[in-house]
């Protein structure tokens, strides 16, 4: 990432082209693709009959073992218990998640996992981090310029490795603040909306996380600047992540910071209460 002016970080845009390390076939994705075929052979199998056992076609071994494809996390966890490897490949597996990110998330990706306090404003769709697996292949499904149906796979399923965190230990404080509106929108389709609610539901519950509703009758609204979510971590750092069309800008500055925390403060004043919230989403639950 590049430093900027104001303790400001500005992720690399997605259309700024390739990198070496955002290509599948390199880094700890290609690791992990060797360490994959070394047990393989080690265990005396081939790619026809390693595949039967792990649910996955010849050709797909093979791109896993050629750094072509990144592996999603439940094929890591099954190979590494028939390959007996010791939690060898489990031990990769944060990392090869991390690379299915789009280049300019995954220093995000990195602090959110580290994060002991995260506080999200989604004013455009449900946060990912609450995000069923129906819901966000919706949202990639429906971005354009269109991503091919690997790509889309491979986002849906970093996305659900970042929901890891609720179950974390110590467990972190996780807040959202959602916009009425973003709950209305049926995003996939009916079915799709009424389990994204029920999802939220359940999260909603957690002793750790707080959920609310920011009703679309409001008067005052202090969050029109657009979404953003602001990380603590382990060691004190506060800052502020704001993403729009793909551009993204990490804020360190703490007078930066704390102009968008002042902001989450009012919006959390101005939303309902996570009990009035819970309730809203329940009702919203009964349209459906």
């Amino acid at each position: 990432m590049e430093s900027v002016e104001r303790g400001e970080v500005v992720g690399p845009r997605e259309d700024a082209g390739p990198k070496p390390e955002d290509e599948p076939g390199s880094g700890v994705v290609t690791a992990f693709g060797r360490q994959l075929k070394l047990l393989r052979v080690r265990a005396g199998l081939e790619r026809p009959e390693f595949g039967k056992l792990t649910g996955y076609a010849a050709q797909s071994i093979a791109s896993f073992e050629q750094g072509r494809r990144i592996p999603p996390p439940r094929f890591i966890d099954h190979a590494d218990e028939v390959l007996d490897a010791g939690g060898l490949l489990k031990a990769l597996k944060e990392e090869v998640g991390r690379a299915q990110y789009p280049a300019f998330f995954r220093d995000m990706a990195r602090l959110e996992a580290e994060a002991v306090a995260l506080h999200v404003y989604a004013a455009q769709a449900v946060p990912g981090l609450l995000q069923t697996e129906e819901y966000a292949r919706a949202v990639f499904g429906m971005r354009r310029p269109l991503l091919d149906e690997d790509t889309v796979e491979q986002r849906v399923a970093a996305r659900l490795v970042r929901q890891e965190i609720f179950s974390r230990k110590p467990m972190p404080t996780l807040s959202f603040v959602i916009e009425e509106s973003v709950l209305r929108r049926p995003i996939g389709g009916w079915a799709v909306l009424r389990g994204q609610l029920e999802q939220i539901m359940l999260h909603g519950h957690r002793r750790n996380v707080e959920v609310q509703i920011m009703p679309n009758e409001r008067t005052e609204h202090c969050g029109l600047a657009g979404p953003f979510t602001l990380i603590e971590t382990r060691d004190g750092r506060r800052m502020a992540y704001v993403e729009v069309q793909r551009d993204s800008r990490l804020h360190t500055d703490r007078s930066a910071v704390r102009e968008i925390e002042e902001q989450y403060g009012i919006l959390r004043a101005q939303a309902l209460t996570p009990h009035e919230s819970l309730a809203c989403v329940e009702k919203l639950l009964g349209e459906t």
